[in-house]
């Protein structure tokens, strides 16, 4: 596939390039950069075979392209070094390059940890990291999309199952994170590069159609643009661009397959760009066009009015051509520097020369600080990622107050949207609501185009805790629940102290036992609680589920527990110095000879691979438990005896495993079923409901090792709707 946008650069090309608007000093941090990764990745090679220091070359050219500033393009070409280059820190960039460009490096190191395989929470905080990073300096994520768009490029160097699962990725993430920037040359670039991954036959497809009738929608094109250049002329305007604009694949095949459109049914294939010089030029040429050609009704766009949120302006008009022309045709008007906001986004409009207000935040950027409004309020994993997506990659609506001023709003909004997004007094407050002059319930979906007014009352006792499925924004369950949050305290301590005791009676202990303040400040400290009971009030309004809290208690506990037992430790002796002492029973060595009774302690279920101690038990022989064993360490140390695993296959082996799931149809055998078919079986299952959507399912394998079980679990631990998975004692 032609790359028509960005291609790679060697250095003086770049510094050709970045001298027209770089000074000297930022030409020789950039030289130095590109010095210093060389030799850094002197030796590493990529997949494909070519040296690795390519691609944070390919990387620095797209930087370039976009006309991003040295720091960037310095930091585009140091971006793997900390990462893949062994002895390199993040202290080593900032001493020879500087304050600016590590965190940059950070940022992007930090970002390149993104796997959306791995488990719910780790997913949730590669995702804070990332919005925090952006709200700090969008720079970050703009060398993160260069950085994807190569590895794109290259995708047909990783095996089958990377390719599908990189391209998801960026599909689903990346395509959308340069919607909403308006980075339109790498979105382009990108979502057709992941198309031919995910859809082989249908890119193929399209290709092919849109290859068959190239010649004579060239010809049509050239038609329009002598035809509109003439009459643009006549007006006396002299001073503008038109050129035909190529339709990517991607977007063609989603109208295909997503609107069940047939190829004949895209009316966009044949489109034509003018850029002239100012504004009321633009809806002069607007006026031209429909004088020549007829417009499709409904099929007419004014973003210059009404801007996208991504900062894109343009008049859009589609329009049939009669016999020259028979295909419908988009003809798209806009100025020049329009035309670099439409082609690079964010990074046409940062002016990072003289420095960004808010701490890297424009005023432009509004879908981001609506994100950072929220975030640090929701900590339920899979509710984050929800509204992040939700928020992030949701189409946009515009809708007028009475005033006429414009307010945009995810696609879905209702009435109380609109309301919290004017103030969260006017939510709060909030009785009733009109649009377009008609009372309406407050869960109607809003158009874009109404016009909506929220009628208020000083005696209004507040938000419903119904309204939280109401409202459809991050923005506005945040203020309800800081409502709840701040007016109900009380209650909301208590409440979240009687959930909590509940949840932990469900594991088998008592609150009492958990919340020492060796096992939940670390909590307290990780999330920023202040107390204990402003933890209890979060459970209590909803901002943090139960089921998480408790499992965090549980494992500071294990980890006191752990540390304890390291002050009195079980001596685990040389399986040689055992095996010699006689013949194995049940594939266990037992110190001082063979022929005793050998069983298994059923409080912790060991298994080969575990280090194991012996008890012995009056009449019933040797007992073998895990040596971390809470009933071996505390265990009569004169009836302790040392055993070992025989080197020779023991049998198998009962090993328990504990799941807390979201709840679904039959969810207990389909989890069963996924470990089974993986070629572990699973003798008992059974389950218990944590609360509403949450189930906890205990599950007995048959395993023959230790790494068995740890294999079952790490690939538990990768489904999305697993929200942990361990091994359990019992």
């Amino acid at each position: 596939m032609a790359h028509t946008a960005f291609e790679r650069m060697n250095l003086e090309e770049m510094t050709a390039r970045l001298s027209k608007y770089s000074t000297a000093e930022s030409l020789v941090l950039v030289k130095k950069a590109y010095d210093f990764a060389v030799a850094a990745h002197e030796g590493q090679v990529r997949l494909s075979g070519e040296p690795y220091v390519s691609h944070p070359i390919h990387v620095a050219s797209i930087l370039v392209e976009l006309q991003l500033d040295a720091s960037s393009v310095a930091a585009g070409l140091l971006h793997d070094t900390v990462e893949d280059v062994e002895g390199i820190t993040l202290e080593t960039i900032q001493k020879e390059f500087g304050e600016e460009i590590a965190v940059l490096v950070d940022g992007v190191t930090k970002l390149g940890q993104l796997d959306f395989m791995d488990r719910e929470e780790q997913q949730a905080e590669s995702w804070r990291k990332m919005i925090l990073a952006m709200s700090k300096d969008i720079r970050v994520i703009l060398i993160k999309l260069a950085d994807r768009l190569h590895n794109m490029r290259t995708l047909t160097h990783q095996p089958a199952e990377r390719q599908v699962a990189i391209a998801q990725e960026t599909l689903d993430i990346y395509a959308p994170l340069a919607h909403r920037l308006g980075v339109y040359t790498i979105k382009a670039e990108i979502e057709d590069l992941a198309l031919r991954y995910l859809d082989p036959d249908g890119y193929k497809d399209v290709a092919i159609k849109v290859g068959q009738k190239r010649i004579e929608r060239e010809e049509q094109i050239k038609t329009i643009i002598n035809t509109l250049s003439e009459k643009i002329h006549e007006m006396g305007m002299h001073s503008f661009e038109i050129d035909g604009r190529p339709k990517h694949l991607y977007s063609i095949y989603r109208k295909m397959v997503i609107q069940n459109r047939s190829f004949d049914q895209i009316y966009d294939l044949i489109a034509v760009r003018v850029v002239v010089d100012t504004i009321p030029e633009c809806y002069t040429v607007l006026g031209i066009a429909h004088t020549l050609w007829t417009q499709m009704p409904g099929r007419f766009k004014d973003f210059i009015s009404t801007p996208k949120s991504n900062m894109y302006q343009s008049l859009h008009t589609t329009l049939i051509g009669g016999r020259t022309i028979p295909s419908p045709f988009e003809v798209q008007i806009r100025t020049r520097e329009m035309h670099q906001i439409a082609e690079y986004g964010i990074a046409a409009h940062w002016n990072y020369k003289e420095g960004s207000a808010d701490g890297g935040l424009d005023k432009k950027l509004y879908w981001l600080r609506q994100i950072l409004d929220w975030q640090s309020e929701t900590r339920d994993s899979k509710e984050f990622i929800d509204g992040l997506k939700t928020d992030l990659f949701s189409e946009d609506i515009f809708v007028f107050t009475p005033k006429g001023d414009i307010i945009n709003l995810q696609r879905g909004a209702t009435p109380l949207d609109f309301a919290y997004r004017i103030h969260s007094h006017v939510g709060n407050s909030c009785v009733g609501a009109k649009v377009n002059g008609k009372m309406v319930p407050l869960q109607t979906e809003l158009k874009t185009g109404d016009r909506v007014e929220v009628m208020t009352s000083s005696h209004s006792k507040g938000p419903s805790l119904d309204w939280l499925s109401v409202v459809k924004t991050q923005q506005a369950k945040s203020k309800i629940r800081q409502f709840f949050k701040k007016e109900l305290r009380g209650e909301n301590i208590q409440k979240g102290r009687d959930i909590l005791e509940h949840e932990a009676k469900r594991r088998g202990v008592k609150l009492g036992e958990l919340t020492k303040p060796e096992f939940y400040e670390p909590i307290l400290k990780r999330y920023s609680f202040p107390d204990l009971e402003a933890l209890y009030g979060a459970v209590g309004y909803g901002g943090i589920p139960s089921v998480y809290v408790i499992s965090k208690f549980l494992e500071e506990q294990k980890r006191a527990t752990d540390q304890l037992q390291e002050k009195k430790p079980v001596t685990i002796p040389d399986p040689k110095h055992i095996r010699h002492q006689g013949k194995p029973t049940h594939g266990i060595y037992v110190e001082g000879g063979s022929g005793m009774l050998v069983r298994f302690g059923q409080c912790c279920n060991p298994v080969p691979g575990d280090d194991i101690i012996g008890f012995i038990t009056r009449g019933r022989g040797v007992t073998v438990h895990k040596a971390d064993c809470v009933n071996a360490v505390n265990a009569e140390e004169e009836r302790l005896i040392n055993v070992s695993w025989a080197d020779e296959d023991a049998g198998n082996f009962n090993a328990s495993i504990r799941l807390t799931v979201y709840d679904s149809p039959n969810i207990l055998g389909e989890m069963m079923m996924y470990i089974a078919n993986a070629g572990t079986p699973v003798v008992a299952g059974s389950q218990e409901e944590v609360k509403k959507g949450i189930r906890r399912l205990h599950l007995v394998l048959q395993v023959t090792s230790k790494e068995q079980v740890k294999n079952v679990i790490t690939r538990m631990q990768k489904r999305s709707d697993v929200l942990e998975a361990f091994r359990s004692a019992r």
